[in-house]
C-alpha cells in the first residue's frame, strides 16, 4: 500500500463465512449497495456516509481488499424496499420478501442484538434502514483477495 490517508473500515456483516461471500461478490461487481439498520449508526455514534466518501473494505482476516466510493445513500423504511437495492446487493434475492426474510434474521440475530445492547430487537414495516450504494474505485490486495476466495456458492 501506498502513502494514501488510512480510510474508514468499510465492514459487511460481522467476520466469518457471510463476510466473506459478501466481500466476494463485492469484488466480482455483482453488489454494488449494501443495506444496514439506522438505529446501529445512532448506536455507534456515527454519522452517515456522505456521497463521495471513500472507504477500506474489510475482509473476515481484517485486511484492507479494496477502495469503495459511496455513490448513494437514502433513508427508508424496511417496508418500502425496492427490487433494484435488493438485486444490486448481489446476493442472490430474486424478490423484496426474500430478501426481507435473510435480513430479518441477520439483524434480528444474536450478534445484532449485542451489537446494538437490546436482545429484544426486532425490525418491522416501519424499522428505518439505510440503503446505500457504492463502487470500487481500487484493488488494494488482490493476491490476500485471490486467496480466500470461497470455492462453492452459499446463498444469504
Amino acid at each position: 500500500m501506498s502513502n494514501r490517508e488510512p480510510l474508514k473500515p468499510f465492514l459487511l456483516a460481522f467476520p466469518g463465512p457471510l463476510r466473506d461471500q459478501l466481500v466476494e461478490a463485492v469484488l466480482s461487481g455483482a453488489k454494488v449497495s449494501t443495506t444496514g439498520l439506522l438505529a446501529e449508526y445512532e448506536a455507534e455514534k456515527e454519522e452517515l456516509p456522505p456521497v463521495g466518501e471513500r472507504s477500506a473494505l474489510i475482509d473476515s482476516a481484517g485486511r484492507e481488499i479494496a477502495v469503495v466510493e459511496v455513490t448513494e445513500v437514502r433513508i427508508l423504511r424496511l417496508g418500502d424496499i425496492d427490487l433494484q437495492h435488493v438485486i444490486d446487493e448481489g446476493e442472490g434475492d430474486t424478490s423484496a420478501a426474500e430478501w426481507r426474510a435473510s435480513h430479518e434474521r441477520f439483524w434480528q440475530g444474536e450478534e445484532m442484538r449485542e451489537a446494538l445492547g437490546d436482545p429484544e430487537f426486532t425490525v418491522d414495516d416501519g424499522t428505518l434502514i439505510v440503503a446505500e450504494r457504492f463502487r470500487v474505485v481500487e484493488l488494494l490486495d488482490p493476491c490476500a483477495a485471490a486467496e480466500d476466495r470461497p470455492t462453492g456458492s452459499t446463498q444469504h
